[in-house]
């Protein structure tokens, strides 16, 4: 029997003591016209840093009262606004959905040195359940906000194959115990007498537990009379107190992945005809090691399939049990949403070229492997979408950046909805054109100044050369100063910030690294040298980028060191000085005084762990075990702050577990060796 789920229609209720200001009250009419009246399927909403774009995001979802996507570029982006979202939508489902893999080193071969790289990863069991109750929420609600990474348009489990055997519990149903056991089997539940953890359940006379798989925050009790259900309890797995004994519940899937047992043989024999013709065409190529290499390799996953029902790499075989024809796109969980619904793409400007990399990049390391024997074709078919993929499948997009690209702009033939405006007073920062001549005896001069106001600044350069030189002159010269490059470890960057922000440093040199990310509200000063060379670090959007980093302080100022003035320079100072204006209007019109950003100063460790964790970093001084000790403490560090809903740490946290695991993982190969 499958289950008919229909799904629970529940408008988005916002819940906020704020009030949307003019600006945002604009953006919010002119994007859901757009959308409703005007049948766009593309907007582009030109949000300057500070405006409140969340809130803006927020009203639009619940004026079109959609099923919602937001995307972001980056793990913690994604974490702040699923948090800012669960806030505003505490009665709706708002779920998070990114890659559950804390370390993640897929599967390659490098011709060039004859190097097979075999997949090594480490799950995150807490981004397990959060992706599974995602699915769930899709496949059961309306009112859902998926706050997601680009891990969204990665592959995941068919929507009829997640709901075929769904099972929706109810007290007075007719069903006996066995066959609800056989179900839980199917949804890759696990019998547990013990440890009743995610995704397991036990038995004890006429009482059934189950431990759904999307939460460790309770459990359920299904008491039988017979072979009928004649009460649910959920309850708190720790203490075993009752929190409510509700008539019915979703009896979801353990995992991600349920394979339909009935497709077994067919995709297996699909598997066998696609290794056959793999042969033949290594035979007529006349290259034997490829044919032999493949026909090991997939034997032996058959075999594993056949007895085990998995195989490491099982995933390279999707499309055959998805009975999916060659080149035919995954799915992904868009194929939840059904034909209405909403994509918001935060920080498009970075996010877009995200999706077609990602795409690109796997298609290139499976031919590889495809070309030298290591993976059938079908391989190919186990990736993410492609861009026009993704195009395809969108109904209304909302592109949301301060510095949009090309692609976006295209979209909407340059028609941007404009959200300029800040809450908080806070005007864009005065920029300054000074010749290259002297520029670090005027830098100096400018530093020694901020020191007296207790004020710092960031300082982009082109070169690690540049970088390196300016950091030691200036060193030499009695400022504080610290270089930020991408070679440093979590644990080194946070440290670094968060003591400029303590005055123990006066100023940070960087390359790329401050073009977006970094709102420290204590820097006042952004300098820019080589501001008018041409280039990608130089270019109009990076400039602006650059110039933000100096508007979370009231006293802001951008110096730009050139000895011309580039075009791009030219549109970024223009601009800048264009939103500077409508703010200052603003602000005169409404009696408001700018004030500094006020944000607190989150420490990650105390000094022991510090040195524990550059013991660990290091690689040599620490050994597998007791870096395993330290992941462990770190870990309930981890949810520890994410309960406490210090966001920003947990991903800290979790970024410098990451590095430490991928150490071990070095460390493991060189014992090996």
């Amino acid at each position: 029997m499958i289950n008919d789920i229909s799904k629970e229609k529940k408008p988005f209720k916002l819940v906020t003591k704020y009030a949307l200001t003019n600006d945002q009250s604009q953006a919010v009419l002119k994007l859901v016209k757009g959308i409703e009246k005007e049948q766009k399927k593309y907007q582009v909403l030109l949000g300057a840093t500070g405006t409140g774009k969340t809130f803006t995001m927020a009203n639009v979802i619940q004026k079109l009262n959609r099923p919602t996507v937001i995307i972001a570029h980056n793990k913690t982006l994604v974490m702040q606004l699923y948090t800012e979202m669960k806030e505003l939508f505490p009665h709706n489902h708002v779920e998070y959905f990114v890659s559950y893999f804390d370390f993640f080193q897929p599967e390659a071969y490098i011709p060039r040195t004859d190097t097979y790289i075999e997949k090594s990863s480490s799950a995150n069991k807490d981004i397990e359940m959060m992706r599974l109750a995602t699915l769930a929420s899709i496949s059961a609600y309306t009112d859902v906000i998926v706050v997601a990474s680009v891990a969204s348009i990665y592959p995941t489990s068919p929507p009829a194959e997640f709901k075929m055997y769904w099972l929706v519990v109810k007290i007075g149903m007719q069903i006996s115990m066995q066959e609800i056991k056989r179900r839980l089997v199917k949804l890759n539940y696990q019998v547990n007498n013990i440890d009743l953890k995610p995704g397991t359940f036990r038995t004890k006379g006429d009482v059934l537990e189950v431990a759904l798989g999307n939460t460790d925050e309770f459990i359920y009790r299904i008491s039988f009379f017979g072979d009928e259900i004649e009460e649910i309890t959920k309850l708190d797995p720790l203490t075993g107190e009752i929190i409510e004994k509700p008539k019915w519940f979703h009896l979801l899937p353990a995992d991600e992945y349920v394979v339909n047992d009935n497709i077994k043989e067919q995709a297996l024999s699909s598997i066998k005809n696609e290794l056959n013709k793999r042969i033949l065409y290594f035979q007529q190529q006349n290259k034997p090691l490829e044919q032999e290499r493949i026909t090991q390799r997939t034997k032996q996953d058959i075999e594993s399939i056949e007895n085990f029902n998995s195989c490491p790499g099982i995933e390279n075989y999707a499309r055959h049990f998805e009975n999916r024809a060659p080149g035919e796109q995954p799915y992904t969980i868009f194929d939840y949403l059904g034909n209405d619904w909403l994509l918001l793409v935060d920080e498009s400007h970075i996010t877009l070229p995200q999706f077609r990399g990602m795409h690109n990049t796997d298609i290139s390391r499976k031919k590889t492997l495809i070309e030298y024997g290591f993976r059938l074709p079908s391989a190919l078919d186990n990736r993410p979408l492609s861009f026009d993929e993704i195009n395809n499948k969108i109904k209304n997009a909302i592109y949301i950046s301060a510095t949009p690209n090309d692609y976006e702009l295209d979209l909407v033939n340059h028609q941007v909805i404009e959200q300029i405006i800040r809450p908080t007073g806070l005007i864009d920062p005065v920029i300054e054109v000074k010749p290259t001549k002297n520029q670090v005896e005027d830098l100096i001069v400018e530093l020694q100044q901020l020191h007296k106001k207790n004020e710092r600044a960031f300082i982009t350069v082109m070169t690690i050369k540049m970088a390196e030189s300016l950091t030691e002159y200036l060193k030499h010269r009695d400022i504080k100063v610290a270089y930020i490059h991408n070679e440093l470890k979590t644990l080194q960057r946070t440290k670094i910030i968060n003591d400029l922000r303590k005055g123990i440093y006066d100023c940070v040199v960087g390359i790329n690294l401050l073009r977006e990310g970094l709102d420290v509200p204590e820097v006042s000063l952004v300098a820019i040298f080589d501001a008018d060379k041409t280039g990608l670090f130089r270019s109009e959007r990076s400039l602006i980028q650059m110039i933000g980093r100096a508007a979370r302080n009231v006293n802001g100022r951008v110096i730009m060191y050139a000895d011309t003035i580039s075009k791009d320079m030219e549109k970024a100072i223009q601009e800048t000085n264009r939103r500077r204006n409508i703010q200052i209007a603003y602000n005169k019109e409404h009696n408001i005084t700018p004030k500094t950003i006020i944000k607190p100063i989150i420490e990650l460790t105390n000094d022991e762990d510090n040195q524990e964790l550059k013991k660990a970093l290091s690689g040599a001084k620490t050994g597998i075990k007791a870096k395993d000790k330290l992941i462990i403490k770190l870990k309930k560090e981890m949810l520890e702050a994410a309960k406490n809903q210090e966001y920003e740490r947990a991903a800290s946290i979790r970024d410098m577990i990451i590095e430490i695991e991928g150490s071990n993982k070095n460390n493991q190969l060189k014992e090996a060796d």
